[in-house]
Parts: structure tokens; sequence; C-alpha cells
């Protein structure tokens, strides 16, 4: 049998696109925890997090009042603090708000106990499914951020530094299969 690899970007669609990540995220406000499903999705698409950074935010982590968020990044990843945009701050507020614990991580259960990988991936494959897109798993919105972010026209640096790449091949996937640079090639 003849061995065959594929580019990295011959593997099938790992992203959501604008739609649906906006139907995703509509669907985690009809959970048992809406609030902190809504932002955990959300927190994860915008800044292009890995579970585990996602599971270790801390509160503290969290500047409301400058509008930033630290992400410590892992597997050797550049850490940095990026800018919280409007509509993600008030989820954050209302988040917190409906919180009455003192405990120091941002995701927590109903135990008052860090969210798990495990928790992580069921709560964002059972809203997938309820938003009727099949295998979504919470690395593809780590992806769907990175796509985003080339869609815009994004430089390759500006979003290896915003993923906490510190090998740029990691983030050439993103801007080599994105559709905006053909667009005007028959124009």
């Amino acid at each position: 049998m003849e061995n065959v690899t594929a580019d990295a970007h011959e593997r099938t669609k790992d992203y959501l696109s604008d739609s649906e990540m906006k139907l995703l995220l509509q669907a985690s406000k009809k959970t048992r925890y809406p609030k902190r499903n809504y932002l955990l999705l959300l927190m994860i698409y915008r800044h292009g997090l890995r579970v585990s950074e996602a599971v270790n935010l801390k509160k503290s982590d969290v500047n409301i009042k400058e509008s930033r968020v630290w992400i410590n990044r892992l597997k050797n990843g550049l850490s940095v603090e990026h800018p919280i945009s409007g509509d993600e701050l008030r989820a954050i507020r209302r988040y917190l708000n409906s919180r009455k614990d003192n405990l120091p991580w941002l995701f927590i259960n109903e135990r008052g106990l860090p969210l798990t990988r495990q928790a992580v991936n069921y709560i964002t494959t059972s809203v997938g499914e309820k938003a009727n897109l099949p295998r979504v798993h919470p690395h593809t919105l780590r992806h769907s951020c990175g796509f985003y972010l080339a869609n815009k026209g994004y430089d390759l640096r500006l979003i290896q530094d915003y993923l906490g790449h510190r090998d740029p091949k990691h983030t050439a996937h993103y801007t080599r299969v994105v559709s905006s640079r053909f667009e005007k090639l028959w124009s």
C-alpha cells in the first residue's frame, strides 16, 4: 500500500465561519449554565485559547477596568495580554455578577471547582450539536480564531503572536487556505 501524506492545508475544514460561530454562541445561551457557557465559548474563540488555557484562567487574569485579559499560553507559547471587546466585557460582567463565590478561577462547575478539560469538551460538543454543527471541539474554536484573523487580512506575524505560536509554520495553515487571498485574481 502506498504511503500518501497530505499537506496540512488539505485536511477537512476544521473551523467555523462567522455565521456558524454566531449559531454556536446563540445555542450556548440555551444551556443549563448559559452565562458561563456563552462566555467560555466566546473567550476560547476570541482569544484562540487551548482548552487547558481556558480552564486555567483566573479572575485575576481579567482586568475589567482596562478591558484586558492576560493569556498564559501553554506548550511553550508566547504569553500576551489581549484586549477585551465591549460585548465580551459585558458577558464577563454578567457571568461574574451571577456568581456568589470568591473562588479564583474564571470558569467553575456547580461544585465550585475549575472546569475540567473533559467538561469543556462536553460543553463544546453538546452546544455544537444544539446548533446543528457536527464535530465541533474546543480546538475548532481556536482554529476559527486563526481563520477569522486571516480572512480579515491580518499578517502572519500578528496572527502568530496573537495565538502564541513560537513557530510560524503553525500559523501558516490559516493563511494558506484563506479564500480572500484569491478574491481579485480574475477581476
